[in-house]
């Protein structure tokens, strides 16, 4: 692991299964606080053509054996293994000008996002190495000619181009989905603060745990890289909205249909509801709200709040309410006792904004802050990239350019007012496209009407109250579970969103053919496709047991006794089930019905074998369908088949799906489901299980 006091270290990529520095001496990259030379970054003179063929016929395949769950383990282990050294990746966060709450955020919010997904993707997705998605499709009449989709891994590079203010989050939120999905990942870090990247990459290979070509790192200039695109790579990039449309139009990406998601900056708004005043709990939530997001990672962030949108009986309420939080806040070094807010990323950056913020003059006036006039808790003003918090106002929101346009990427935002609940969606709209913005109120209506006026332009809204107020993970968390995106400006892009970014690197094919064929592709049994009665399926364990097998149980009558008692025992005694008269004026009965859950309860009395076997627990249903009324003297019988087995890796048991179809004495379907269940991998299980 580095050393934060060793000298200057020359950064390194890492492509075709080895470490390499670029040509030259490189160009130093400073500690944001300090201005101290951290290192020095450059791949002049490597072959990113070459790395990306490794990736393809090295990485790709390698990835391709392995199953779904196989992958997610390694990225669990890995996850573990990082949470161990985190406290060496923390002083070299101080590095990039952010504090230890600034690198919670990267650090272990990034593992923490590699976790989930290596958790979800076990937990949601079969141990397989093919995924079908959704219904199977009748396409004929007697059911001889069917199709099902089918997601499969694509069999290029997934290319990840990263922004500078989340070196580890950035590149673990976008390498989970693509390595669960099979896709060998190539990160390019942007430069600033490549080199707590590439100590998170040097861990990662270290462990020894994914398979050669499946990660690879470039240390500085994409240079020629996306030139050597195929149409089975795909690309993702983070940064700024003028860059994305450069790269989204590169040659190679149009002429090969390349994948591209974008995640740019975007004007995020916060909004104060009318029924939110100085003395509700919302406003004092709504002003925290804005100012922490102000002042973590220095404003920095692309889910930052750039525009506070406030009712405008209450804007001077909200302004002495920020000038006084706001002016307990001041920059320092990062990794200070108590720091509260660190550095921009570099002098470069805080010249950038400082530019950004006189476009914003021309239209607002600052009422807290100077942009030439830097104090600091601690350290050097002058070495350091410090900008204290800027706040400005707007008197004529409605018709500003500025304000809607340019995005000071610092501590920056401005108060923007409104007269109706209507104006106020009207603003947030005029970003053209965000990542997410945040409405605050207690007030049921004004939430509906605030979120739906602002979804088509974003792609997360926060709604913070009270009943929130001790849970809410707040307006700027990414949440591995929630897209991380928005159209328009923002990108067009979506991240994460759980195993939909998986899906992103793995292509949608229709499959059709005869259900013997569609069930050979797929793993999964589909009606009509070959079927074994012998031994009852329950008898099986996963050893033996294969789809298809199947077990078709005898008849049972269904009563007017078991009606009533199932009625009596359960207390359910809905009028269609115990009142003729009142079950013949329903449209849907031509009497007195048995009850659903009566049915699915005969269901299995028909079908378990009840012996104790390889059958170890029932854990639910799915896609439960009451098809066809069942009358008094109704006969019902089940066929039951072997759907899917999904066997858990370092586990003595697996998941089995059934197929469950009720029938009548008429042959009509009665009700149709699939059963879930726990199955021994053999049987009798050994004595350590």
């Amino acid at each position: 692991m580095f050393d934060v006091s060793a000298a200057p270290r020359r950064l390194e990529s890492y492509l075709s299964g080895r470490w390499s520095a670029g040509d030259g001496e490189g160009k130093p990259l400073a500690d944001a606080a300090t201005g101290e030379t951290v290192a020095y970054i450059g791949a002049e003179g490597l072959d990113r053509g070459a790395a990306l063929q490794w990736g393809r016929e090295v990485g790709g395949p390698a990835l391709r054996r392995l199953t779904i769950h196989e992958r997610a383990l390694m990225l669990k282990e890995i996850g573990l293994k990082l949470m161990e050294r985190k406290e060496d990746f923390y002083q070299e966060n101080f590095r990039t000008g952010a504090t230890r709450r600034d690198g919670f955020v990267d650090i272990d919010g990034g593992i923490g996002t590699l976790l989930t997904f290596a958790s979800r993707a076990r937990r949601e997705w079969p141990n397989a190495h093919v995924l079908p998605e959704g219904p199977v499709e009748m396409l004929s009449k007697d059911g001889s000619f069917v199709a099902r989709h089918i997601l499969s891994p694509l069999e290029g590079v997934a290319i990840h181009i990263n922004a500078f203010n989340f070196p580890v989050w950035g590149m673990l939120e976008k390498i989970a989905p693509a390595l669960i999905a099979g896709v060998p990942c190539l990160v390019k870090p942007g430069s600033q603060t490549a080199f707590l990247t590439e100590s998170v990459v040097r861990a990662i290979l270290d462990m020894e745990i994914l398979p050669d070509g499946a990660l690879q790192l470039l240390c500085g200039s994409a240079g020629d890289l996306l030139d050597h695109v195929m149409p089975q790579d795909a690309v993702t990039f983070t940064g700024s909205a003028g860059t994305g449309r450069k790269l989204r139009t590169h040659p190679a990406i149009v002429e090969n249909s390349v994948r591209f998601t974008m995640e740019a900056d975007s004007l995020n708004a916060a909004i104060l509801g009318p029924d939110a005043g100085p003395d509700s709990e919302e406003f004092a939530l709504f002003v925290r709200e804005v100012s922490n997001e102000m002042t973590a990672k220095a404003g920095q962030k692309c889910t930052a709040i750039r525009r506070v949108i406030v009712p405008a009986a209450l804007e001077d309420a909200v302004i002495d309410a920020l000038k006084e939080r706001l002016g307990k806040t001041q920059p320092g070094l990062p990794d200070a006792d108590g720091a509260r807010m660190g550095a921009l990323v570099s002098l470069g950056e805080r010249d950038a904004v400082r530019a950004q913020v006189e476009r914003l003059r021309a239209e607002a006036e600052i009422v807290f802050g100077d942009p030439g006039e830097v104090r600091v808790a601690s350290g050097d003003p002058q070495k350091g990239a410090f900008l204290g918090p800027i706040l400005l106002r707007c008197a004529s929101p409605m018709e500003a350019v500025a304000v809607h346009e340019v995005e000071a990427f610092g501590p920056v935002a401005t108060i923007l007012p409104y007269e109706d609940v209507e104006g106020a969606i009207q603003l947030a709209r005029k970003g053209r496209g965000s990542l997410v913005s945040s409405l605050f109120t207690n007030d049921a209506d004004v939430a509906r009407d605030v979120t739906l006026g602002m979804a088509p332009w974003h792609g997360r809204v926060l709604v913070g109250n009270r009943g929130s107020a001790k849970t809410s993970t707040g307006h700027g968390s990414p949440l591995a579970p929630l897209i991380h995106g928005g159209p328009g400006r923002a990108g067009g892009g979506e991240e994460m969103g759980g195993m939909r970014g998986v899906k992103h690197f793995m292509q949608r094919t229709a499959v059709q053919g005869t259900p013997e064929m569609i069930a050979a592709i797929t793993g999964e049994w589909v009606s009509g496709a070959p079927s074994r009665a012998d031994v009852h399926p329950f008898r099986k364990s996963l050893a033996e047991l294969e789809i298809g097998d199947q077990v078709l149980t005898d008849a049972r009558e269904v009563t007017q006794g078991d009606v009533e008692h199932f009625a009596e025992f359960t207390g359910d005694t809905f009028y269609a089930h115990m009142d003729s008269d009142a079950a013949k004026a329903n449209p849907f009965f031509d009497d007195r019905v048995a009850h659903g859950y009566l049915i699915a309860s005969f269901a299995a009395g028909l079908f378990v074998s009840p012996e104790p076997g390889p059958v170890l627990a029932n854990y639910g249903v799915d896609n439960l369908r009451f098809m066809t009324p069942v009358y008094f003297g109704d006969t019902l019988r089940v066929r039951l088949t072997c759907k899917a087995i999904n066997p858990r890796e370092n586990a003595e048991h697996g998941e089995v799906r059934w197929d469950c179809l009720v029938t009548n004495q008429d042959g009509e379907t009665v009700a149709e489901y699939d059963v879930l269940t726990m199955v021994a991998k053999t049987w009798p299980m050994p004595e350590e299980a």
